[in-house]
């Protein structure tokens, strides 16, 4: 079957499957995703006094993306489980919103991008959660990984 040669996850007859790294090297990996969650200036003034009716959105939202990247293998189904190394959420608080940045590293056989993407995302989604009781028109845009590298 020619998707079969194309994707990764189709198998010989096109069912899905786990792709088989066994055969590859451990290396250490590391991803950084980022997201932006667009706000109103006066979320972000809220967001910066800590006067959020929610209380401290930025913590309870960097636990959020750190403990979604943990989970990532249970949430996306082909994805393998890996051990992370480390895992970070940072937020840069800018005129238009929230800039989301999730780093996660690894030493495994396959790379450690969904779990940046997982975490970046979760944190948004979190931010987005405790912000919307004051902000009705707020967006999550542009997900995207911005470094992947192994050694």
């Amino acid at each position: 079957m020619k998707n079969a040669r194309t994707f990764s996850h189709l198998d010989e007859s096109g069912s899905a499957r786990m792709v088989n790294v066994g055969a590859k090297p451990v290396q250490r990996r590391r991803a950084v995703a980022q997201a932006t969650v667009v706000c109103a200036p006066a979320t972000l003034r809220a967001l910066r006094r800590n006067a959020l009716p929610k209380g401290d959105v930025l913590t309870v939202a960097q636990i959020a993306g750190i403990q979604a990247a943990k989970r990532t293998a249970e949430l996306i189904p082909l994805c393998h489980p890996l051990a992370l190394c480390h895992v970070a959420v940072s937020f840069r608080i800018k005129r238009d919103g929230i800039e989301v940045e999730c780093r996660a590293e690894t030493t495994a056989q396959t790379g450690v991008e969904m779990e940046a993407l997982t975490g970046a995302s979760v944190a948004a989604l979190t931010l987005y959660d405790m912000c919307k009781a004051v902000d009705r028109a707020m967006q999550i845009k542009g997900l995207r990984v911005v470094e992947k590298t192994k050694r």
